[in-house]
């Protein structure tokens, strides 16, 4: 069975460890991801975008999900990354996601408050936990697109008071990570002293063990980057979070950490590599299980040197 990430993120903070959330998109990106969270016995959430919910239907998905768990045996939830609106959530929900994310930082505070508020009792009253931002990220993944002028850190204060008025059961904040491939023009920097000032903050309110999420949060893996662009990609400047500001965020209030972009490159770098080195090849099963075993390898790595939850379980 599916679970909510609720129980998973108790255990993560206690544990001073991240769950990894990665995107699914198709069968190869379930069976990758799921296949790697047994193989280190950890637990994992996998997450949807809308435009995936648009590709491969939510029905789909959560057949797929529940076969890959079938098949594994690990805790799973299934989770709505990027909400956009109640109807989507709700959507969602509808269709056996045990958590949903709602989006609101593009409104105004009020409205955000308002909105986020809206979803979380429709989604408490049916055991849904609810996830939801507050601060932008810069940045362009999938539906989300924010430029560095507008992108805006969390406020500590309001993070509080967010958490008060909407009974969000985590939220995710902006500290200096950011969307896509191209996270970075110079030196990554993450503001740790925001997370625990928010963090601390937070306990003093009565929030005690709050989960707090990164998005934006691949490393944009150079192996990846690098095979992708020795087979005609083109991918140049490609950077993202470091591995050990990823860990050290792991290790303080950080209990979900959002990975995207890792898996597209990965994919991408696999396929292209299958036919870089057989250009007569045509059968979906060739190329898209390299895929699937270069993705398995990738997320295992994740879960292994920079979430830290395999060592947290074993």
């Amino acid at each position: 069975m599916l679970v909510t990430s609720k129980e998973m993120m108790s255990k993560a903070f206690d544990g001073k460890y991240a769950i990894g959330a990665f995107n699914i998109n198709n069968m190869e990106i379930i069976q990758a991801v799921t296949r790697a969270a047994k193989d280190t016995a950890s637990p994992v959430i996998l997450q949807v975008s809308r435009s995936a919910l648009q590709y491969a239907g939510p029905g789909y998905l959560r057949k797929m999900v529940e076969a890959a768990i079938e098949e594994t045996g690990v805790d799973c939830a299934l989770h709505l990354d990027h909400g956009p609106d109640f109807a989507t959530a709700k959507l969602c929900i509808e269709n056996g996601f045990t958590s949903v994310m709602f989006d609101g930082s593009h409104f105004d505070y009020d409205e955000n408050i308002t909105k986020t508020k809206e979803v979380v009792e429709y989604a408490h009253a049916r055991g849904v936990v609810v996830e939801a931002e507050l601060g932008k990220l810069a940045g362009v993944e999938d539906e989300v697109s924010v430029d560095a002028a507008n992108a805006t850190y969390t406020d500590p204060d309001q993070a509080v008071d967010f958490v008060s008025r909407t009974g969000v059961d985590s939220l995710a904040i902006a500290i200096g990570t950011s969307h896509g491939a191209y996270k970075f023009k110079g030196e990554a920097k993450l503001d740790f002293a925001r997370l625990e000032l928010i963090t601390s903050k937070l306990e003093a309110a009565g929030f005690n063990k709050y989960p707090i999420v990164l998005h934006g949060a691949s490393s944009v893996d150079p192996a990846s980057v690098k095979l992708c662009n020795e087979y005609g990609g083109k991918i140049d400047g490609a950077s993202g979070i470091p591995a050990e500001m990823l860990r050290k965020a792991a290790s303080m209030a950080v209990c979900k950490i959002n990975m995207d972009t890792d898996i597209r490159l990965a994919m991408t770098a696999a396929i292209r590599r299958h036919f870089g080195e057989k250009p007569s090849s045509f059968d979906p099963r060739g190329y898209l299980g390299d895929a699937r075993a270069y993705i398995q390898n990738l997320v295992k790595n994740k879960i292994e040197t920079v979430l830290g939850s395999a060592q947290a379980q074993n």
